[in-house]
């Protein structure tokens, strides 16, 4: 399965804002729109040789930052 994540082509990225208790998320998903990752945006970021985005953790990192809640948007790092 987890190669099916290295060979997306594409893949988007988008923040769901939490509310009360609820923490904020991050979705990423592929190129198809499909949901392949989801974890709260507050947390280390783990396994992401799953999605093929191992040793990129600072990168990913800045991105999450920088993103608008509710905005789906190509993940490009």
């Amino acid at each position: 399965m987890s190669g099916y994540f290295v060979n997306c082509t594409e893949m988007f990225i988008m923040k769901v804002k939490g509310k009360a208790k609820i923490p904020d998320y991050i979705q990423i998903r592929d190129e198809n729109k499909v949901l392949i990752a989801y974890f709260r945006a507050d947390r280390p970021l783990k396994n992401l040789e799953k999605y093929g985005l191992n040793g990129k953790e600072v990168e990913l990192q800045a991105v999450i930052n920088g993103l608008p809640f509710g905005k789906i948007q190509p993940l490009v790092l």
